[in-house]
């Protein structure tokens, strides 16, 4: 989807932001090695998972266990 239409601009030194992020992540891999990149997955894996699981709970019990709405 071409940055115009989601209402921003998305564009950095006249490339879309999808290459930017590969080269970024072309110039980490270089950088930081090719071994580090499964720990990066699981890390990246386990939030995620995390995050989903927190989502699930708010939508079956948005207030809590008390029953009191959050602070």
């Amino acid at each position: 989807m071409p940055a115009a239409r989601l209402g921003y601009d998305a564009r950095m030194f006249g490339l879309d932001t999808v290459v930017v992020l590969l080269v970024v992540l072309a110039v980490v891999l270089v950088w930081r090695g090719p071994k580090m990149l499964p720990k990066w997955g699981a890390t990246l894996g386990r939030g995620v998972k995390a995050a989903r699981k927190e989502a699930e709970d708010l939508r079956k019990d948005p207030h809590g266990e008390d029953g009191a709405p959050p602070a």
